[in-house]
């Protein structure tokens, strides 16, 4: 038997809540593999993390070790073979998105500093509160100990969202769609492309769609899913972003056979930063992961990544001072 311990953090939130079952009743490990978690969350959160741990454990999974609740980052980040940074300050009514990434990125760079102080350096590290780009590259900051290409950031939600948009304007199903990708920052700068997208193997899909509706309705609708999300729910993505976690979790264990959506801090053909965490399409597999470089980017692609590229290094010069 091996374990594996991964640790959560805003572990007593609605996206936490569900990505724990879904990990520990999922198959990204092996069946001899134990799972240790390790949940962390504000001292405030002690009862509520309780009440989820009696909750887990009433589930008698076959894949858990042991469930540990705290509000200590050394006790949570030690030894563990993976973080997924869920919790972080919401934005609230009122508050600006400059206002937001400073309180923030105090947040994740004090996590920085506790996991490089704790952790292996192995570990691998998932970003998943927002703005996560910009947090993936403070905590990068504040981790030397680490190869940048151990932290990634969450995209692959825009992913699962624009597959689904897509898959169902052409009324097939989802798992037939592949090299669909988005670019950039996970706000409504992103670009989902699907230049190279194939359906069930194939790329000749001319008369499926036209630019008009890839331009008009496609790419804002995925653009402002989450905004549509809450119009509706009056409540943000939750199950949806747990399972995007789990989805990226896997392709970092278990590699993947399509291209993958995830901020990363890399150089590149496409003439993008190199100091910013920006997803590419990538290549994924168990033991690192590469930008699928040389694509042919038309002009108004180009346009697209270019603005998106601008909206993460403005965000990088409003947090420069705690990098």
């Amino acid at each position: 038997m091996t374990k594996k311990i991964i640790t959560i953090t805003g572990a007593a939130g609605n996206i936490a809540y569900s990505l724990i079952f879904r990990i520990l009743s999922g198959q990204i490990f092996s069946k001899d593999t134990k799972i240790q978690l390790n949940l962390l969350d504000i001292s405030e959160s002690a009862k509520i993390l309780k009440g989820v741990k009696y909750e887990i454990e009433d589930c008698a999974f076959d894949s858990l070790d042991s469930i540990i609740t705290t509000d200590s980052m050394e006790v949570a980040f030690g030894d563990s073979d993976y973080i997924l940074l869920v919790g972080a300050k919401p934005r609230s009514k009122g508050m600006q998105r400059s206002d937001l990434l400073l309180d923030n990125a105090n947040i994740f760079k004090n996590q920085g500093i506790a996991i490089n102080q704790h952790c292996k350096d192995t570990t691998k590290i998932i970003v998943v509160g927002n703005p996560a780009n910009t947090n993936a590259l403070i905590v990068s900051r504040h981790t030397p100990k680490l190869p940048s290409e151990n932290i990634t950031s969450l995209m692959r939600l825009d992913q699962n969202r624009a597959k689904s948009i897509f898959a169902s304007k052409l009324n097939v199903p989802v798992p037939l769609v592949s090299r669909l990708v988005v670019w950039g920052n996970h706000s409504s700068t992103q670009f989902p492309d699907i230049n190279n997208v194939q359906v069930d193997g194939l790329n000749n899909l001319d008369n499926k769609y036209d630019d008009s509706w890839v331009i008009n309705d496609f790419i804002p609708r995925v653009q402002n899913r989450g905004a549509e999300i809450i119009d509706y729910r009056g409540k943000s993505s939750a199950a949806s972003a747990a399972s995007a976690v789990y989805d990226h979790l896997n392709c970092i264990v278990n590699g993947s056979e399509d291209w993958e959506s995830m901020g990363i801090l890399s150089t590149n053909s496409y003439e993008i930063a190199s100091e910013i965490f920006y997803s590419f399409p990538l290549s994924v597999n168990t033991e690192n992961h590469k930008i699928i470089e040389d694509l042919d980017i038309s002009d108004i692609s180009h346009n697209y990544l270019k603005a998106t590229e601008r909206e993460l290094l403005h965000e990088r010069d409003i947090i420069k001072d705690l990098l």
